[in-house]
């Protein structure tokens, strides 16, 4: 699964440029087997859950060119509504494909998905919403099987606000008779550019980023290329931002939107960081030692994320000071706790609540990446800790972060991969 390699560093300066949106790309990937067409989608993160999402598509009939950053996906040959299972326990994301295959085709066949390890991730809700919209479901040697039987837009509310329900719902929504309305939807960035993707197919929605998103379904059939930027990775950013507020730094992030990560910024300015923003790109620099913050608890956007507590816990390890870290989103996504402790961190867990009181430096150690962002933590506190650290099964890092190494080299980081 390979390893990197790092010494630690008295910090970071220069630039690094944002890619697209890995959580973005993947429902609008997934999307594209809605309508048969040809697509140009741009500023599609070069990771390995990208290319496993293209796999998908590839074995399912669709042709599928990639380059520098742009995709070029043609579904219309789409030969199978079976997605295929080994390929779906791979990633976690090809439940969305479930939404956007029974539009397509009005069956699909799928196995539960994969990805990481980071507790239980119920797909309760997708199968709750897609069954009000009048899709028949049955589970089958580990298979779901779905049937599109009477579809009908309809009022639905979502008992939590999951990103992969909403996007399931509107993937399949889009070409349903008459309105569907969601209550309670998932509000993150990466829903409203997929709003704005499926808007530019020809598709009726409103509301993505607030409280009630509304669909008016219709039947697309144009033919016509459709061409779309993804919008930058937030997280990938907020991980950069986490590694400068860590040490001595300053770096220049570039190619973002401050606004979709307004909850990550203000937590380090809180902490010590001086921050500003100038047309797309955000400046960090940390001058010492960071003073703890006192409670953070992750939550649904836009609070703060779920997927940044593991990087934020690894800044906070050397922290003046104690934290206090609540997660209520999982309910096992500390396992980047006894890796971190190797390393010297000060960390108890109870439960959901983790309490970091803040040492003067960590120490490097060899440590194994446990699930993508647990990974990126290992990296943030490589990069401050006294001598080397090799953080092994780094394919879980590369699952997420687009040229990881190079863009760490780039900032004065010594790692290199093997």
């Amino acid at each position: 699964m390979g390893s990197f390699i790092i010494q630690g560093s008295k910090g970071l300066e220069g630039i690094v440029d944002i890619g697209g949106s890995k959580n973005a790309a993947l429902p609008i990937i997934a999307s594209t087997v809605i309508c048969p067409r040809e697509y140009i989608l741009e500023n599609i993160p070069d990771i390995e859950d990208v290319k496993d999402m293209f796999d998908i598509l590839h074995t399912m009939g669709c042709k599928i060119q990639y380059e520098d950053g742009v995709a070029l996906i043609d579904t219309r040959d789409l030969n199978t509504f079976k997605v295929p299972e080994k390929l779906v326990r791979k990633i976690r994301s090809s439940i969305i494909l479930m939404g956007a295959v029974l539009q397509r085709t009005g069956n699909v066949e799928i196995a539960y998905p994969g990805g990481c390890e980071i507790g239980l991730r119920p797909i309760d809700l997708h199968l709750k919403g897609l069954r009000k919209l009048g899709v028949e479901i049955v589970e089958k040697n580990g298979l779901l099987i779905g049937t599109v039987k009477e579809p009908e837009g309809i009022e639905i509310s979502l008992d939590y606000p999951s990103v992969g329900a909403t996007e399931n719902i509107m993937l399949y929504a889009v070409g349903v008779p008459g309105k569907t309305t969601i209550y309670n939807p998932a509000r993150e960035p990466e829903i409203v550019d997929l709003q704005n993707f499926l808007n530019i197919c020809g598709y009726e929605i409103s509301g993505a980023g607030t409280g009630v998103i509304t669909i008016e379904g219709k039947n697309i059939k144009s033919t016509e290329t459709v061409e779309y930027k993804i919008i930058s990775d937030r997280i990938e950013a907020g991980t950069y931002l986490s590694a400068a507020a860590s040490m001595k730094s300053k770096i220049y992030i570039r190619n973002i939107e401050k606004s979709h990560f307004k909850s990550i910024t203000s937590i380090y300015e809180d902490a010590g960081c001086e921050i500003r923003e100038t047309k797309g790109t955000i400046v960090i620099k940390n001058s010492g030692r960071l003073n703890a913050i006192e409670k953070v608890t992750t939550q649904p956007y836009p609070g703060f994320p779920t997927d940044m507590q593991a990087q934020f816990m690894a800044s906070m390890a050397t922290a003046n000071g104690i934290t206090i870290i609540e997660e209520t989103v999982f309910d096992s996504r500390f396992k980047h706790v006894p890796e971190l402790q190797k390393m010297g961190a000060n960390i108890t867990t109870i439960g959901r609540v983790a309490v970091v009181e803040g040492v003067e430096r960590l120490t490097g150690a060899e440590v194994e990446s446990k699930d993508l962002r647990g990974g990126a933590a290992l990296v943030i506190a490589a990069l401050g800790a006294e001598g080397t650290t090799k953080i092994n099964n780094i394919y879980h890092i590369n699952r997420g972060y687009e040229k990881f190494v190079t863009k760490l080299q780039n900032l004065g980081v010594i790692i290199t991969e093997v």
